[in-house]
């Protein structure tokens, strides 16, 4: 995929043209035309007009040859969200498919949260339930979070890193669990890149220094292979395999491996016509080098659950060294670089069947968010299973017929005999494992053949088993069961414990306990009555506080309101006296729009120089505090009423310096540091303090703090330092 160039909105049409009919070409236009008006006078965080991230995600749908309908949800994706378009507005513009695709990216409303991850984990639930209705859903969100991580320079360090956790905790196992193995390792190594830049610069060195060589010894392995095919009139396509950075820093870490120890940096896939040609390349390279017992995977006969199919073998190659082969046909190779999207690509405008049983059953495990969405109502409870069973490494057991079961790593018997149905898991009393009896906290292995031993007069599950299992589905069945079996009491257990947590607001539940409110709630959390919301509380599946919560949002949010309301008028009236002497001595360089004599500083938690774009914020007894805009201290919904507009007066070159820390980070050698402080020095910059440090994988790292008078200044200095050999980054640093 091409991630330097940036497409016009022409440009993707052009290509769009290319598999799609003109009628649908003229469909995603006037998608595009749709997001250019309400997007109007709108830019990103580069300062670039806001239209080229929806112009850019459809761009890349298209190098997926998805149908038009997801191409103008591309196009459309963040207008409900970033505009005052409506999903309505979209169903009557469009269709309904499109209304539901951008309904199922976009985040939830400005509803107040008891946390950040609580909110996170509520719009990640709505978009993954979307998608278990329409994969497309998430076809465009990787689309859009790719193009997000491609221009991640431009926001601040703390939410780099934060984006980028997130990435590799959803985004890039989901791409990995769909097959799109060309967005999978784009978003692991660019994350990598923000949550250990020093390691990601160091691999890549390290990975420049011998390329040559590497290159060499392929070009040498895959003209053998090509001369044995030509002897047996075998046409193939053959080509070296690039290991990924990301890839190789998790063998760095999880196996404690050092660069050198990583054999598998050599790598060669073979493309050919049919299956019969897979095998038959399979037994020439075992004839021209000797295979490595255990390494040797058929998923060809096999396939791993996101349809990729594969010959995999490692041989001692040519020096001596592991050499890994790859072998599949070119329609093998179009699911493993492109997964689930090859079933929607358009092929001579036709779109392929997505009904097959074989597809179908492939792809089961979305239809089972659908479930845990009826049965889990706490969001980060959702995700965290969603985490357990979907993105955690699998095994493959059979059942006695040779069925195939996929099942999470570490699961038992028990999560097997939920997993073949409700009933028997019920019922189980014991279980078979390669017609050995085995406790039912054995842990299976890939290859077991499990027999689940059931009785009709069992009494059902133990309450044990929830700590056992595994699988979400399993302990979600198993509470289920009991959760009907003493439901009157608890209903009763819920109310206590819900009034409670209400009187804990100080409010009386009479006042909250409105049918409307309850209603509302049960909503919410799909309970179809009030019982069953009580009874839900009663037996655990979410806790009191959560509902409570809820129930008590409006009434809350009216009493803050009227709250802030006062403490900001008594802190501007405090604030309107004027300052000590020695505070008017202290000039920030700052004033309050349309105010004097107040008593201004500059915040030490962001640093803002002229040039940045500023926010006044209204301390209690200490004046206004001035952050720059994009300070995560002056971004939380509680303290906007508290802000003021405040301006830069009178600076520039020549008037009052202010302080900036930096960071540099390189690769450490002999003179570095010198270099940094001699080009500091040429732009007849004050350095106040530096300090430096290296780790033991040679790379450096060094603070400066600096004088400067504006941004201007800034730049001219971080783009000096940047013309300087082995830096890698210079970054502003937030105390």
């Amino acid at each position: 995929m091409s991630k330097d160039k940036i497409l016009t909105a022409d440009e993707v049409m052009e290509q769009a043209g290319a598999y799609l009919s003109k009628e649908d070409t003229t469909f995603i236009r006037r998608a595009y035309e749709y997001a250019h008006e309400a997007h109007q006078e709108q830019y990103r965080k580069s300062g670039e007009p806001y239209i080229i991230h929806p112009v850019q995600v459809a761009g890349i749908l298209v190098e997926l040859e998805m149908d038009p309908v997801t191409i103008a949800g591309g196009f459309l994706h963040d207008v409900v969200e970033d505009t005052d378009v409506t999903v309505e507005d979209l169903q009557a513009a469009f269709n309904e498919e499109v209304a539901m695709l951008v309904d199922g990216v976009t985040k939830l409303g400005k509803i107040k949260y008891k946390s950040k991850e609580a909110q996170q984990a509520e719009n990640h639930r709505k978009m993954f339930v979307a998608m278990a209705k329409d994969i497309r859903v998430i076809l465009i969100k990787l689309a859009d979070r790719l193009h997000n991580m491609r221009t991640l320079k431009h926001l601040p360090p703390e939410k780099q890193r934060r984006i980028s956790n997130e990435t590799l905790e959803i985004f890039a196992p989901l791409a990995h669990r769909i097959g799109i193995s060309t967005i999978k390792w784009e978003l692991e190594d660019t994350a990598l890149r923000y949550l250990n830049p020093q390691q990601y610069y160091r691999i890549v060195h390290l990975m420049k220094q011998k390329r040559n060589e590497r290159e060499f010894y392929i070009g040498e392995v895959m003209d053998e292979i090509q001369n044995q095919l030509d002897d047996v009139n075998i046409t193939a396509e053959i080509s070296g395999r690039p290991k990924h950075l990301y890839s190789i820093y998790r063998k760095m870490v999880l196996e404690n491996k050092q660069f050198n120890e990583i054999y598998d940096l050599l790598a060669v896939r073979v493309i050919v016509r049919t299956i019969k040609d897979c095998y038959a390349v399979l037994g020439i390279i075992h004839t021209c080098w000797k295979p490595m017992p255990g390494r040797f995977k058929d998923y060809i006969a096999m396939p791993k659950p996101n349809l990729y199919q594969s010959l995999h073998t490692t041989v001692i190659g040519p020096k001596g060294d592991p050499l890994e082969v790859q072998i599949r046909t070119q329609e093998m190779h179009d699911i493993a670089e492109f997964g689930i999207a090859a079933h929607w690509a358009y092929k001579e405008g036709k779109q392929i069947d997505q009904s097959t049983q074989t597809f179908d059953e492939r792809l089961s495990w979305f239809r089972e968010i659908l479930e845990w969405q009826n049965e889990t109502h706490d969001a980060e409870e959702f995700m965290e299973s969603l985490k357990v069973d979907l993105f955690s490494d699998m095994v493959y057991v059979f059942t006695p017929k040779g069925d195939v079961i996929e099942l999470p790593s570490g699961s038992n018997p028990i999560d097997f005999a939920f997993r073949i149905h409700t009933e028997i898991g019920n019922q189980t009393i014991g279980a078979k494992i390669n017609g050995k009896m085995e406790p039912l906290d054995y842990k299976l292995k890939t290859g077991d053949i499990v027999e689940v031993m059931t009785s009709k007069h069992s009494y059902g599950p133990s309450k044990d088993w929830i700590k056992i299992t595994q699988t979400s589905q399993a302990k979600n069945k198993i509470k289920q069961f009991f959760k009907k079996q003493r439901r009157d009491e608890n209903i009763v257990k819920g109310k206590e414990l819900i009034d409670k947590e209400i009187r804990g607001f100080d409010l009386e539940p009479k006042e909250v306990l409105t049918t409307d409110n309850i209603q509302r709630v049960c909503e919410k959390f799909n309970f179809h009555n009030e019982d069953d919301m009580y009874a839900a509380v009663g037996y655990q599946g979410i806790t009191a506080a959560q509902i409570a919560t809820r129930l008590t949002e409006k009434i809350r949010k009216q009493q803050e309101k009227v709250q802030d309301l006062e403490e900001t008028i008594e802190d501007v009236k405090s604030e309107m006296k004027p300052p000590s002497k020695a505070a008017k001595k202290k000039d920030s360089g700052v004033k309050v729009k349309g105010v004097d004599n107040l008593l201004v500083r500059l915040s030490r938690c962001c640093n803002p120089v002229p040039g940045d774009d500023i926010v006044g914020y209204i301390t209690k007894g200490r004046g206004v505090s001035v952050h720059r805009s994009d300070c995560p201290n002056v971004q939380t919904e509680d303290i906007q009423p508290r802000l003021l507009p405040v301006e830069w007066e009178g600076a520039g070159t020549g008037g009052k310096q202010y302080s900036l820390d930096i960071e540099i980070s390189g690769y450490d050698r002999r003179g570095l540091l010198n270099e940094v402080l001699q080009a500091v020095n040429e732009t007849k910059t004050n350095i106040v303090a530096v300090s430096g440090k290296s780790d033991r994988n040679k790379m450096a790292t060094i603070h400066m703090t600096i004088l400067i008078y504006d941004t201007n200044h800034m730049r001219k200095i971080v783009e000096r330092i940047k013309q300087i050999p082995d830096v890698y980054t210079v970054r502003r640093v937030l105390q």
